[in-house]
């Protein structure tokens, strides 16, 4: 019996975490943190184009 409850409260336990995780997916960026991606991702395809022009 005592089996049967600690599987049905770590079931509850990741069912609520995914729960959980999937609330948090769709939070919405601030207008600030959108535009430093966008510069940390531009960087970084900069980064790479060079990286590949150094190797040819």
């Amino acid at each position: 019996m005592i089996g049967w409850v600690f599987i049905l409260l770590a079931v509850a336990l990741v069912a609520g975490s995914l729960l959980m995780l999937r609330d948090s997916a769709n939070m919405p960026l601030s207008a600030e943190k959108r535009e430093k991606i966008r510069k940390r991702q531009a960087e970084l395809e900069a980064e790479e184009e060079q990286e590949r022009r150094d190797d040819q």
